[in-house]
């Protein structure tokens, strides 16, 4: 069976939505047919020259950082970046990439840091949201116009939850109001309050339909002022978003958890650095793959007592040293995320089975490579 690009395509965005993507990155295919077939798979970081000069023809390179991120106005053959996308091309083969869509999926970057280094993912760092904007409408309705008012709202778009619609709620109760002057009430007579009999109907539609539902309650509800009330929901968890809240299966004193981190992720020139108490009890830990300085706050607030990340710098280290207990473990940038490679490898295998060839490269793409003795 012949497996096209385009295939591979729709099982990548599936498990790495797009939409999770930051809106200052740049995810998807960077070069590539989706209507060609492809023999096989390489899963690296990054999308160096080591990485494409290992690759078979008609390949697919999946890579997790971005090779055209920055702005470009050339990919010419005597630039480095363009002499990649170059090769590949002759080669018949493609480029895609999943970044910050990766990291916040479930799972993502950091579930395969966290299960590098047997720990039990128990909850989102950074959660975040379904993206749905939605507001709960809530009618009042006099009981003779509360078909038509509830038919109308549901043509404008409201009412609808998943795969259902003309969803509602509605219980009766009794109306007050007192026409002044200059009312021209459809019930009752200006200067007498009026009781009525009437349904307070809740439904929930798109906020970017509420001029829409508007719109259709004045024009069906026989009231000259209807009596309505909008709330904006508060979005909900997806559960996706940056980093992960893991657990030990025993406790351990910090400095055995930071030889377990030198010992499970791969060895680097950056190696393993640390901040706190050797012998502080460790028992539930904060990851967030690659570059997380900007989850200090949020690491604190997890109740955690460590936070693993990459690229700790001075200043914010020892801002949070300061003002908190939690332990800090810095790695490279790298080997943090290179055990996102396997878990995307295996994701592939699973659904195309023996019709399509994939791995996770070998080659180290750590920028760091000049140890000093």
């Amino acid at each position: 069976m012949s497996v096209r690009l385009a295939d591979v395509i729709d099982v990548l965005d599936a498990a790495y939505p797009p939409a999770l993507a930051q809106d200052w990155d740049s995810v998807g295919l960077v070069c590539g047919d989706p209507s060609e077939p492809v023999e096989t798979v390489t899963v690296a970081v990054d999308a160096t020259e080591a990485v494409v000069a290992d690759l078979p023809e008609r390949s697919l390179l999946l890579a997790h950082h971005p090779l055209l991120l920055r702005g470009v106005d050339t990919v010419a053959a005597d630039t480095a970046k363009g002499a990649l996308l170059h090769r590949l091309i002759r080669r018949g083969s493609a480029l895609f990439t999943a970044h910050t869509n990766a990291d916040a999926a479930a799972p993502g970057v950091s579930d395969a840091l966290a299960g590098a280094l047997g720990l039990t993912v128990e909850d989102v760092l950074d959660p975040q949201s379904d993206g749905r904007r939605l507001d709960k409408w809530v009618l009042f309705v006099p009981d003779d116009a509360a078909v038509a008012v509830r038919e109308a709202v549901f043509a404008a778009g409201a009412g609808r939850l998943g795969d259902y619609s003309h969803c509602c709620w509605s219980t009766g109760g009794t109306g007050q109001f007192l026409p002044r002057d200059g009312a021209t009430p459809a019930i009752g007579r200006v200067g007498e309050i009026e009781h009525v009999t009437e349904r307070r109907i809740e439904v929930i539609a798109p906020a970017s339909r509420r001029a829409d539902v508007l719109a259709a309650l004045r024009a069906a509800h026989p009231y000259e002022e209807p009596a309505f009330d909008v709330f904006a929901l508060a979005p909900l968890p997806s559960g996706t978003g940056l980093g992960r809240v893991c657990s030990l299966s025993e406790p351990e004193p910090l400095s055995a958890f930071v030889s377990r981190v030198a010992h499970r992720l791969p060895a680097t020139t950056w190696g393993v650095r640390a901040a706190g108490d050797p012998e502080a009890t460790v028992s539930r830990v904060a990851v967030c793959g690659g570059a997380g300085d900007s989850l200090l706050g949020a690491a604190v607030s997890a109740g955690v007592q460590v936070y693993l990340t990459a690229d700790l710098r001075h200043h914010p280290a020892d801002e949070h040293l300061r003002a908190s207990d939690v332990a800090l473990v810095d790695v490279a940038h790298w080997a943090s995320e290179q055990p996102w490679c396997g878990q995307a490898a295996d994701l592939l295998r699973r659904h195309f089975g023996g019709a399509l060839e994939v791995r996770a490269s070998a080659a180290r793409t750590d920028p760091w490579n000049v140890e000093y003795a």
